[in-house]
């Protein structure tokens, strides 16, 4: 059997590996949760007053939740942390951790929505 690659075999492999690449990073990026403060880049034409009113709406929300929910979803989203950073620092499983926030985010969409 030829041990020589061909030049498609090269390409291919060579294929393989920045899929596995592209995956690897969009998983890694997935587990990461976005900081309720540094979405703020994605709003610039939004004025002073508007939020202001929006972190005050937050606030309002996060005040809904009990405290360890509150606790958790505030270490995610405002502090930017990621879950198992939480849970080491709550000493709790990060199955805990993705629990509450999954509980936390269905109570915020309930309350937002009545």
């Amino acid at each position: 059997m030829n041990t020589e690659q061909t030049a498609f075999e090269r390409v291919q492999g060579e294929v393989h590996r920045i899929g596995w690449r592209i995956q690897y990073r969009a998983k890694t990026l997935k587990r990461r949760e976005h900081s309720f403060y540094d979405m703020e880049h994605y709003h610039r034409g939004v004025n002073f007053t508007d939020h202001t009113d929006n972190r005050m709406m937050v606030e309002q929300l996060m005040n809904t939740l009990p405290p360890q929910g509150k606790l958790v979803i505030h270490k995610l989203y405002i502090q930017d942390q990621t879950e198992s950073e939480v849970a080491r620092e709550l000493n709790i499983s990060q199955q805990a951790v993705n629990r509450w926030k999954r509980r936390m985010i269905r109570q915020l969409s309930q309350t937002v929505n009545l």
